[in-house]
């Protein structure tokens, strides 16, 4: 069958004019709500590596660590070279089923918002990341009305990126950018242990 020579340049151009209309149309610049959830491996990756592009863009950043306890993860070191431009507060007792002690998981998250509170107050942070905050609101360890009021009222220059599996559709619409990892396989399911490099 023929094909017509010119289809591939024209569909080509007609994404690019497309991609410039959309480009031309976005003029306004905020700090952004930002979720990463699912089920699937990977948002809190994605949350770092958002980090590790404002750090380097000289932005000042902190995390605040909701739900994950002392195990030790590479990231905590690796953006301790960045210095003062970054902050890093792990504030977990460990996931529900290690703890199982609700009114523990309750105190530390707690503890966890207060800090996050103290965060979103501060005029010299351009972004906030709260890894697992989602899991700590779906498992009433935090009253979600507490995280939308402040969301709601943050600085409207001020990144906030939230992770965890189950957010809410009322958070989902808060949100500037929404992005749903879905678990596809996982090495886990065949016997494969977890890895440095790959999950911690």
């Amino acid at each position: 069958m023929e094909q017509d020579p010119d289809a591939y340049q024209r569909k080509v151009e007609k994404i690019k004019d497309s991609y410039e209309q959309r480009k031309a149309a976005a003029d306004q610049e905020k700090g952004l709500i930002v979720v990463f959830t699912g089920t699937g491996k990977g948002k809190s990756t994605a949350a770092f590596g958002m980090l590790l592009r404002a750090l380097q863009h000289g932005m000042k950043a902190a995390v605040v660590q909701y739900v994950k306890g002392a195990i030790q993860t590479a990231e905590v070191d690796a953006f301790a070279r960045f210095g003062p431009l970054v902050e890093w507060h792990r504030m977990g007792e460990g996931f529900s089923w290690l703890t199982q002690d609700p009114e523990r998981d309750r105190q530390a998250a707690e503890r966890a918002w207060q800090k996050t509170g103290e965060l979103l107050a501060r005029p010299d942070l351009s972004m906030v990341v709260l890894d697992e905050v989602i899991v700590s609101m779906r498992l009433k360890q935090l009253d979600p009305a507490r995280v939308f009021e402040a969301l709601d009222n943050k600085r409207p220059d001020l990144h906030v990126v939230m992770t965890g599996r189950g957010a809410t559709d009322e958070l989902v619409a808060r949100a500037d950018l929404v992005t749903e990892m879905k678990m596809i396989k996982h090495p886990y399911k065949s016997g494969i242990r977890a890895q440095a490099g790959i999950e911690f």
